[in-house]
């Protein structure tokens, strides 16, 4: 039987008229059919939704009102350079920082590159040729994609049975080209806390620099913390810790893309920032980041966010999302056949099975609406103030899901994915 071939993709050209603003919207909301609900709660990660109105149309203000401005010259838009760094030093001062000590990015990822370059820059300071770093096995990819574009050697250290890296596997692969040492806080596929003043010590023996990827946590264990919730050390208040990362989009729920990279020492900051002497013909150029021009909403947006809540609107957040995740984790428990794989310190988590298929599970949960991102061990739930309208909903379509899969369902097979995919065969882009 001959296979029908898929159907062709017909490439996009320029229109030869304008597109009246009323049609363009239309086009807009038509060709987001299938996108996933996140407005619902139906998705677990990729938006972080504060299920507060009120924050949301003042973040689409302040992004009109910043709309054009370019953070690439800060004499041109004082107001910019002022912005960034009162965002910054608001999450130093979370932190147990100091002021000026950082600045903004446009997310985790380059956050993270840009920690791994100051890295590499220190270490070749010190003579080193070829530097590397080391992370657990759960430390985030975008270390995996720094050190690719970089040129600097990724050693990937195995985790415990309870999913933090292993310290002591850490300390034996730290040799003479070592620039930096990672701990997660949480890692993103179980929602644990890495033994952070461990990793510490190690680098501060070595001498080398530490850096906590707390772009998951950072704007939520703060406050966590405050909520009495059982927070292992993990922030400046731990000799060693060199560098954090957080990021605001995510549970300081501000618009993409912002995240911040603050350090312990100013001098480490200013390894983050290029600059060209002018030889070029156009004179001075200076960037903190590996983007020239940054877009001015996402800045602003940050600084709205963080402003417009403040600290009794983070802990009103917090307590939320603390106690829709007892609820959830509590009713997975309760389900024959699932269970969270460890005991999460946050709002992440794992849901597995040692009898049932997860992917079998996944697509009946698909087929009644819900989108769990999948993971080779199972499902994987990030949970934002929204799942707490949702959550009985997700614990009835979980069990049935379940109940479905003891049936006899089988799965398909489908790839646990966390990014981006191949574009399809025939896909222009």
């Amino acid at each position: 039987m001959t296979e029908t071939p898929p159907p062709a993709v017909l490439p996009a050209v320029l229109p030869e008229r304008g597109v009246p603003s009323e049609d363009l919207l239309a086009e807009l909301k038509a060709n987001r059919h299938d996108d996933a609900d996140w407005r619902g709660g139906r998705i677990f990660g990729l938006v972080y939704n504060p299920d507060d109105e009120a924050l949301e149309e003042t973040l689409a203000a302040v992004g009109r009102e910043y709309l054009a401005e370019n953070a690439l010259n800060p004499f041109r838009f004082p107001s910019l350079a002022r912005l960034e760094r009162e965002a910054a030093d608001m999450v130093l001062g979370l932190f147990h920082g100091t002021p000026g000590n950082g600045g903004l990015t446009s997310g985790g990822t380059e956050s993270i590159m840009l920690s791994v370059y100051v890295a590499r820059e220190v270490a070749r300071e010190k003579g080193i040729a070829s530097p590397s770093i080391v992370t657990g096995i759960t430390a985030h990819p975008a270390f995996a994609k720094a050190c690719h574009l970089l040129g600097v050697r990724q050693v990937r250290v195995p985790v415990g049975p309870d999913k933090r890296l292993d310290v002591q596997a850490l300390a034996a692969a730290v040799d003479e080209t070592t620039a930096m040492v990672v701990a997660s806080a949480p890692n993103y596929p179980y929602g644990v806390i890495d033994d952070v003043p461990a990793v510490a010590a190690v680098a501060q023996e070595r001498g080398v620099l530490c850096h906590v990827d707390a772009c998951l946590g950072g704007l939520l264990l703060p406050f966590w913390e405050r909520l009495g919730e059982d927070v292992p050390p993990w922030d400046f208040r731990v000799p060693g810790v060199t560098s954090i990362s957080a990021d605001i989009h995510k549970y300081g729920y501000s618009f993409k893309g912002a995240s911040a990279l603050v350090y312990r020492d100013l001098d480490l900051y200013w390894k983050q920032w290029w600059f060209d002497d002018g030889a070029w013909g156009g004179g001075l150029y200076g960037s903190p980041t590996a983007a020239g021009t940054r877009p001015a909403p996402p800045i602003a947006g940050a600084w709205a966010a963080l402003r417009s809540l403040g600290e009794d609107g983070y802990l009103r957040l917090a307590t939320v999302v603390r106690d829709v995740r007892d609820v959830l984790v509590e009713g997975v428990g309760r389900i024959e056949g699932l269970q969270v794989t460890v005991p999460p310190q946050l709002s992440v988590f794992e849901v597995s099975s040692d009898e049932l298929d997860m992917e079998a599970v996944a697509e009946a949960l698909a087929e009644r609406g819900w989108y769990p991102d999948r993971q080779p061990g199972g499902l994987h739930l990030m949970l934002s103030p929204i799942h707490a309208r949702v959550a009985d909903e997700l614990l009835q379509a979980l069990a049935e899901a379940a109940a479905e899969v003891r049936a006899g369902r089988t799965g398909a097979g489908a790839e646990a994915t966390y990014g981006a995919t191949l574009p399809a065969e025939g896909a222009t882009g």
